[in-house]
């Protein structure tokens, strides 16, 4: 029987409570082409990062 393999994030856990992963859609200057960005951003700067 296989094994399943867990990812986890390094760290505290209580610090890992207070992550969120956003997801912005930004058009590429280049090619005019929509791509997504994904970050891990702290909760108390979420509206920061989508006010970029």
């Amino acid at each position: 029987m296989a094994k399943k393999a867990v990812a986890t994030f390094s760290g505290d856990k209580s610090e890992k409570r207070n992550v969120v992963k956003c997801i912005r859609m930004v058009k590429s200057e280049r090619t005019g082409a929509y791509m997504f960005q994904e970050e891990f951003v702290p909760t108390d700067k979420v509206k920061e990062y989508f006010a970029k």
